[in-house]
């Protein structure tokens, strides 16, 4: 195991020592101990069920350790529960937000709970409310916010007093990316004013930012040392090859014998092997063989979710295919509108809540068979789309079609021919795994043997052949989204809707869950997924973005890349990229800088003038040659994602301005 020595003469803010936790014969966390210092982010990834949440139920006061001891900010976990608890933030992944309460009155419950006067906090609640964008929803009960959107209100009632220890656990799951940026600069903030940050995070480009991380499977942690320090555990080198048929590239090369194993990265496929150049020449002669055209093939260095794939991913099964049944799933409805082409059709669809125009006149169309992402920050009406879709909601005005069914008109027949995978958890907790799954399987009216069979699959599907007798209440937030799918997908509906479905789920679950939908999508099932994990937008055949409540782009990922997007991305690598942020974002020409993964993207209409720009004012910072690199890139589906929203923005602001003669 790597371990990272802290040189300073400084007591740990967080020290974990044998902390051990088991339910029944399950070690859930088995002998931890790492330690975390003022000032400093620790990451702890690892798998679902790794025992990540469990973790930080312990230091948290909230679980009790069956041996082993944790100490926070000098207090002892167990004899000094007190103390630590005033010393302390949690955040835990389920909502501890009440629900008829106002996000302001919930801001203040828990400014009062932390004993913050009256007089002191609004400044702290402004910042809040600027950061997460949450101030236009102040009045607006909690119950009523998107579930990304909660989400961030969580973020800040945890954040309302400064702790010494900050607990998070996965705090940015269904955080669109311009939050996360900002949530990242409040972090960093925090780490300034010397708050020990412990974090749990499903996004390996955060863990990226952490200035240490431990890894950590079936409770035991493998690895603790910075990013850099965890790369060296990386067992081959990596072949990057950038493709607009990347799927199929990575279905061709995985059983060659050059490949120790190859995953994607949105259009680039990642393949491990021992020796690039020998490596590259042999797949530039097969992709030339296979007629698959490629733009790029270098090496390239291991990002950590390279590493979270290599070393977790060998014991896990690869995901199981949708089966052929004897019992074929409905068709589509051809009508003569619609023809057997289209799955969704919509126009000038709009929907209202009083005053508030949460979808305002979109259209668009989905193919049979497609892929169809369906982006937007949080609040931008992505799921109530999908909820007018699913006949789950009335549109106020517009028209549409689903499986060739009227969306106002016949909603049940809709429902039959759908399968729906919702942002909230929507299983019953006090059912067992199988029982969920029976319950919905007669739901849908599958007969015995069939029932049976869709049971065994999903099972495997899910990864709970183990777990089929628990109750689904004690399954981590992940496995709890594997059964959410599984029960969506059990009687192979013709469209699938699936809401955010891999939000909180670690990366080989994540690629699971994709393999599985490109297994479908291969059998003419069309799939409708809205995601903020920009990576999966790029899985996509085609994408949306809707941004308040209006469409604002759409086309293939490439399209969107190089049609809409009209600034260039420079990459820049540093050892210390969050210092740079501010002095870039202050040069002329610069639009935007923010942290991308271990490094910045900086946004600019003009890259050559830009990088003249950095240059001298790094060397201004003293910063020489060698310390920093940049290259233009071919922009992240996440830099098109915030560029574009943020071209909406200024329009709009431009528009203000000269309404109002201002400049």
């Amino acid at each position: 195991m790597i371990q990272h020595y802290e040189t300073e003469a400084t007591a740990p803010a967080i020290a974990a020592d044998g902390l051990t936790k088991k339910f029944g014969r399950l070690a859930a966390v088995d002998q931890l101990a790492f330690t975390v210092f003022p000032g400093e982010i620790f990451g702890l990834v690892g798998p679902d069920g790794a025992g990540k949440s469990t973790s930080l139920r312990m230091l948290a006061t909230i679980m009790d350790p069956d041996s082993g001891t944790a100490r926070i900010a000098g207090f002892d976990t167990s004899s000094e529960a007190a103390e630590v608890k005033d010393h302390l933030a949690y955040m835990s992944q389920k909502f501890g937000l009440y629900q008829d309460l106002t996000v302001g009155e919930n801001i203040n419950f828990y400014a009062d709970l932390y004993g913050m006067s009256r007089q002191g906090r609004q400044n702290r609640i402004e910042e809040l409310l600027d950061f997460s964008q949450m101030k236009p929803f102040i009045r607006r009960r909690a119950g009523n916010l998107s579930g990304g959107m909660k989400q961030k209100l969580q973020l800040i009632c945890a954040l309302i007093h400064t702790p010494k220890v900050l607990l998070l656990d996965e705090p940015t799951n269904g955080v669109d990316p311009v939050s996360r940026r900002d949530f990242w600069r409040i972090l960093h903030k925090l780490r300034q004013e010397n708050v020990a940050v412990l974090i749990t995070t499903a996004y390996l480009d955060e863990a990226e930012r952490c200035d240490r991380v431990g890894l950590i499977d079936r409770g035991k942690l493998m690895a603790v040392g910075t990013p850099d320090e965890i790369k060296e555990l990386m067992d081959g080198r990596i072949l990057a090859i950038r493709s607009r048929r990347a799927r199929q590239v990575v279905g061709l090369l995985r059983e060659k014998p050059f490949t120790i194993s190859a995953n994607l990265f949105g259009d680039t496929v990642h393949l491990v092997c021992r020796d690039c150049k020998e490596t590259s020449e042999q797949v530039i002669a097969l992709l030339d063989l296979e007629k698959l055209n490629y733009e790029q093939i270098r090496e390239t260095k291991p990002s950590l979710e390279d590493i979270f794939v290599s070393l977790l991913g060998k014991d896990r099964s690869p995901s199981p295919k949708v089966q052929e049944t004897a019992e074929p799933a409905p068709e589509l409805s051809a009508t003569a509108e619609t023809g057997d082409t289209l799955a969704v059709e919509v126009a000038h669809l709009t929907r209202r809540f009083g005053d508030f125009t949460a979808v305002d006149d979109i259209g668009f169309q989905v193919n049979k068979g497609e892929i169809f992402g369906f982006l937007g920050p949080n609040g931008a009406g992505k799921s109530t789309t999908i909820r007018m879709l699913c006949g789950l909601l009335s549109p106020s005005s517009g028209s549409g079609t689903v499986a060739g069914f009227d969306i106002l008109r016949e909603t049940e027949q809709i429902k039959l021919h759908i399968g729906y995978m919702s942002q909230k958890f929507s299983l019953y907790e006090d059912l067992s795994v199988e029982e969920n799954i029976g319950f919905y399987g007669g739901i849908y009216g599958l007969p015995g043997n069939r029932l049976e069979n869709r049971l065994n699959w999903a099972l495997e599907m899910a990864g709970l052949q183990e777990h089929r007798t628990s109750l689904t209440a004690i399954l981590s937030g992940g496995w709890k989204q594997r059964l959410a799918l599984a029960c969506a997908i059990l009687h192979e509906p013709p469209i699938i809707f699936l809401d955010e479905p891999t939000s909180g789920v670690d990366p080989l679950s994540r690629r699971q869950f994709w393999d599985l939908i490109y297994s479908m999508a291969d059998r003419g099932i069309t799939i409708f997924v809205t995601t903020h994990y920009m990576e999966e937008a790029e899985y996509c055949d085609r994408i949306a973005l809707i941004y308040g409540g209006k469409m604002i782009a759409s086309g293939s990922p490439l399209e969107l890349k190089t049609r809409h997007m009209h600034d260039k991305i420079i990459d820049l690598r540093c050892a210390d990229p969050q210092a740079l942020v501010a002095p870039i974002k202050a040069l002329p020409g610069v639009r935007d800088a923010a942290l991308f993964g271990s490094g910045l993207h900086i946004v600019t209409p003009d890259d050559e003038a830009a990088i003249e720009a950095i240059n001298r004012l790094l060397a201004d910072l003293d910063l020489g040659p060698g310390t920093v690199t940049m290259e233009t890139i071919l922009p992240s589906m996440e830099d098109v994602f915030i560029s574009l929203i943020e071209e909406v923005d200024r329009k709009s602001d431009n528009g203000k301005n000269r309404e109002t003669g201002e400049t």
